[in-house]
């Protein structure tokens, strides 16, 4: 946008503003308006150049506002999409391209980008949406659940469905033929320790030298956070004085705040800070947990597992996550923290997720509620016993 002062003018969100080009002044009139709950504020034209008016300016505002003129970007978008029908197919690729484009800012484009690099575009790069046939996509559903975990084949067609819903919705494709039948994925799996399992981790964690992975392993026991959550912990992100831990950008979406407990400030405030160089300087990093040259953790299996090996732990247990269903399922069967505070503390966005751990509190009651009723009984059979002994007298 223009950096001179915005004038409005007598029609509702109409301004222009005075600027020169090529040696002739010239005014700028722009328009701001609201389409499907969307604020837009776009160029109407120039005074000379386009012939714009204030009040072909407005007529144009109240034109979109009411979806029977296309915004600026839609319109771009929709020149784009001509050029590439008229170019040639829009195969699955080129929609892959475009999509990756569209989303600059998206957390998981990387992750994204490695499975249709790897996954789909050696069976459907080549095709346009309308020629994959529901078979092809049987096939390769068959293929992946054999050397993959259904949820990330359920990710990988989710992909697939987004990319071509992407196509659509900017007309550079035909539709799928047919509806992609959804992967059934048990997400109710919980991994957690028996008492002696958790003391032998305990013991290789002591005995471990690798301070980062100990360090690590010991905060996802002692506060439930996610891998990435620790592998993005920063220094700032801790309140050592009021007691709590940010999470930044969790997995929720929304950032949040997490107690700091004893145990954890006890491992934070002993964790060495690590100085790295930055522009030939010398500086501490703002992260908290470091790999030897200096970035941040995206994986950290490697140095965990030994410390897993050394406790013995099953070969399935996922020794990050893991700890943190353990801490989750710890607090669930203790009877003393109820589903809203565990989704609180393990920062679900929703409760449907928390209730997994709901067994292991109804467990808790249960056990709670037979003890009060043994303790009733045991008080009722003193009680007869007594009036027994008095009778007989």
């Amino acid at each position: 946008m223009p950096k001179q002062d915005r004038i409005k003018t007598k029609y509702a969100g109409v301004y222009y503003v005075d600027t020169y080009e090529k040696g002739k002044r010239e005014r700028i009139y722009y328009i701001r308006y609201r389409y499907q709950g969307k604020l837009y504020e776009e160029k109407a034209g120039f005074q000379h150049a386009n012939d714009m008016t204030p009040s072909k300016a407005s007529a144009m505002r109240e034109n979109r506002s009411k979806g029977q003129e296309l915004s600026n970007i839609a319109r771009r978008e929709q020149d784009k999409a001509a050029q590439l029908a008229k170019a040639g197919k829009c195969t699955l690729d080129k929609l892959w391209e475009e999509y990756e484009a569209n989303r600059p800012d998206s957390k998981s484009i990387n992750t994204d980008k490695g499975r249709f690099e790897k996954y789909l575009s050696p069976s459907f790069g080549t095709k346009e949406p309308h020629e994959i046939i529901r078979l092809d996509v049987d096939r390769l559903r068959v293929n992946l659940s054999k050397k993959l975990k259904p949820q990330t084949v359920k990710h990988i067609l989710g992909l697939l469905k987004r990319i071509v819903h992407f196509g659509v919705a900017r007309q550079l494709c035909q539709n799928l033929n047919f509806e992609v039948e959804p992967v059934k994925v048990d997400n109710q799996r919980t991994e957690d320790l028996n008492p002696e399992q958790l003391k032998n981790l305990l013991k290789a964690i002591n005995n471990s030298t690798d301070t980062e992975a100990a360090n690590i392993m010991r905060l996802a026991l002692f506060t439930g956070m996610r891998r990435g959550e620790m592998f993005k912990l920063k220094w700032n992100d801790i309140d050592f004085q009021r007691g709590f831990i940010s999470i930044r950008n969790p997995k929720g979406g929304v950032s949040q705040k997490i107690p700091l407990n004893e145990q954890a400030r006890h491992v934070l405030e002993n964790h060495p800070k690590t100085e790295v160089t930055r522009n030939n300087k010398k500086e501490i990093s703002e992260y908290v947990f470091l790999r030897p040259d200096g970035e941040p953790f995206t994986d950290i299996r490697r140095r965990i597992n030994p410390i897993k090996e050394a406790a013995e732990l099953p070969t399935d247990f996922r020794p990050l996550h893991g700890l943190r269903h353990t801490y989750a399922s710890m607090l669930a069967s203790s009877g003393k923290v109820d589903l809203y505070t565990l989704q609180k503390l393990l920062t679900h966005k929703s409760p449907v997720m928390t209730q997994r751990y709901a067994h292991l509190r109804d467990e808790a009651l249960r056990n709670a509620s037979n003890l009060a009723g043994n303790i009733i009984e045991n008080l009722a059979e003193q009680s007869n016993s007594k009036n027994n002994a008095n009778e007989v007298q």
